[in-house]
């Protein structure tokens, strides 16, 4: 049979390709690792082989950011655990192209302090995105279920973890105590199941009893009792994917085509030590920040002019802090408490208040954070004084002069126009008698 020399160098190199493919896959040495592929074969959790973590190099060029700080902290190899939950997730959050770019914008506050905190107890980085999944990082998030925070803390469980809950403070939204407590009930599961973190953020999310009793039924019936093989609520079924979808984004944020926000690995603010009660509006003036800076970095104090009585921690943006230190020290006792106390009475309404104090309703809304007009007997609300309600005072009145008739008295006169006898005789220096033709000013509204 006649090849020409065409035919014949095209035989021979198809046959050199056939043989470097069967040399390439062919198994190595002894000792030599296999090719990992792009995506390997789903290992169940329970029957994983402990072995050293593959982790995708670093480009040379990759900025050191906070970001590649959690994914080096990364326990729970995301990148090899394979599962349909997971994807569902995945392409759920990879469809939102502004998801990180939001959350983030508040996790900024917040993520590197998270991020220290676990690092000091060696637990996984990615916990450091469960406030993600709970949150999405507001501290000011509450839940149908009235679980608060960043963390998403039900008030019986944060007082079994001694976050104080009053009329005045909610230890649920305090960032760094909440935090700790997070820590710490992260820490119980982890050790009340052998170290299985899928099964204790499970745990997190429904309780360890749910996920205790899932473990029992499923090893009663000789069934696998490793997370993907338990039947636990639906929330708790899409939870720990939840988290597992963010790692894998985060691990690869290219291959998914999501763009995170630089985010420095550096402290964002500063905890100071107050001593005394301090107006929050005020200490926002001394750090140079708006109040609404103030209320994201201290979202446990439920009243915005105010702070209860100390030693308590103020969070203050660490370019502020010194600022704020030598500017506190020098304040006047007379601006750290501009404000007293009143418990709500049968019969108060929010307007009797206000002007029984010498304030406007909208002073008095804002000093509560009140948006109606509802108020409950026993209620403590906070009502300001002193020169920044004086100066809104003044602003809000203009003043009249009155002549007293005959028969006239400060009772008749007040009531009249509305105003309390009290500041009647504070406007005029008088005490009980009146005389006719007697010239009375008056600061109407």
């Amino acid at each position: 049979m006649h090849f020409s020399p065409k035919a014949l160098r095209n035989g021979l190199l198809t046959l050199w390709l056939v043989v470097l493919v069967g040399c390439q896959t062919s198994t190595g040495p002894v000792g030599q690792s296999p090719t990992l592929t792009e995506h390997p074969t789903p290992v169940s959790q329970a029957t994983k082989p402990s072995v050293p973590r593959w982790r995708p190099p670093h480009r040379i060029e990759e900025p050191r950011t906070l970001w590649t700080r959690i994914r080096d902290g990364f326990m729970l190899d995301p990148a090899v655990i394979d599962n349909p939950r997971i994807d569902q997730q995945r392409l759920f959050f990879a469809s939102q192209p502004r998801y990180f770019e939001i959350t983030s914008k508040r996790a900024q506050r917040y993520l590197h302090y998270v991020v220290e905190e676990l690092d000091k107890r060696g637990m996984p980085l990615e916990l450091a995105l469960l406030p993600f999944v709970e949150s999405g990082y507001n501290p000011m998030a509450y839940s149908t279920s009235h679980a608060a925070g960043i963390w998403q803390f039900i008030p019986s469980t944060g007082r079994v973890f001694a976050l104080r809950q009053d009329d005045w403070y909610d230890g649920r939204r305090d960032i760094t105590a909440s935090t700790a407590a997070a820590l710490d009930y992260l820490t119980k599961l982890g050790d009340m199941f052998d170290g299985d973190w899928l099964l204790a953020v499970a745990a997190y999310n429904c309780g360890e009893g749910c996920v205790s009793r899932a473990v029992k039924r499923n090893q009663s019936m000789g069934l696998p009792a490793d997370y993907w093989n338990l039947q636990l609520p639906r929330e708790t079924m899409n939870y720990v994917p939840k988290l597992l979808a963010l790692s894998q984004i985060i691990n690869s944020p290219e291959q998914y085509g999501t763009v995170l926000p630089s985010l420095h690995d550096q402290p964002y603010f500063a905890q100071i030590t107050i001593k005394r009660p301090l107006d929050l509006i005020k200490a926002a003036e001394l750090a140079s920040i708006s109040s609404d800076e103030m209320k994201y970095l201290n979202p446990a104090f439920k009243h915005r002019v105010a702070t209860p009585s100390g030693p308590y921690q103020l969070l203050i943006p660490v370019d502020q802090a010194q600022q704020f230190s030598s500017a506190l020290a020098s304040l006047p006792d007379s601006e750290r408490i501009p404000f007293t106390r009143y418990t709500v009475r049968r019969g108060d309404s929010l307007t009797q208040i206000a002007k029984r104090h010498n304030l406007s309703v909208n002073m008095l809304r804002q000093a509560n954070d009140i948006q109606g007009s509802l108020i409950n007997i026993g209620q403590t609300l906070i009502v300001p004084h002193g020169p920044t309600q004086l100066a809104s005072t003044q602003a809000e009145r203009k003043k009249r002069i009155y002549t007293v008739k005959s028969g006239d008295s400060l009772y008749s006169i007040a009531r009249r126009f509305n105003v309390e006898i009290k500041q009647l005789r504070a406007w005029n220096g008088v005490d009980t008698h009146l005389s006719p033709g007697q010239q009375l000013t008056l600061h109407m509204p």
